[in-house]
């Protein structure tokens, strides 16, 4: 992992209340956790890092701000969410039927997180491809700024 392509340092806006669902709070803390232990991003058209990312919710728009390790501004970048609007939508459900079965049917458990990791790992892809052009990272990087994303959109 090049020491210098990577995030130091996560914050995420609050959308909105924080979610009255202690899963949503763990999966929360577990990727910001996860992201800062190892994660690989080179925004394409900035110095190296290490970086400071501020992400946060504007409308229909993921943006990604991103700073030096110092918090020196270096660039911005804007995702619409429209082309993740339907892997969200069956991500959140699948999440809900998981959440359920872990209280209520444990024998589904295992079945219901293999389709969740699928989706997850579609999802995640996705915002690989459509963050091309502005950052290169790895798909573990992607599926935790995708678990973050979820959180914020259900907090907001």
């Amino acid at each position: 992992m090049n020491e210098r392509q990577r995030i130091v340092e996560i914050v995420v806006a609050p959308g909105g209340p924080a979610s009255r669902r202690p899963e949503v709070e763990s999966d929360r803390r577990v990727a910001i956790q996860d992201l800062l232990e190892q994660n690989s991003f080179s925004p394409v058209s900035l110095p190296a890092g290490p970086y400071r990312l501020e992400m946060k919710l504007d409308g229909a728009r993921l943006l990604l701000d991103v700073q030096s390790e110092a918090g020196a501004p270096l660039g911005e970048m804007a995702l619409p969410l429209a082309p993740l609007r339907a892997i969200m939508r069956d991500y959140f459900m699948i999440c809900d039927s998981y959440y359920d079965a872990v209280k209520n049917r444990p024998a589904q458990i295992e079945a219901i997180d293999m389709g969740r990791r699928a989706v997850h790992n579609e999802a995640s892809e996705l915002l690989r491809e459509k963050l091309a052009a502005q950052v290169d990272m790895d798909l573990e990087t992607a599926r935790r700024l995708f678990t973050l994303l979820c959180v914020m959109k259900l907090n907001g």
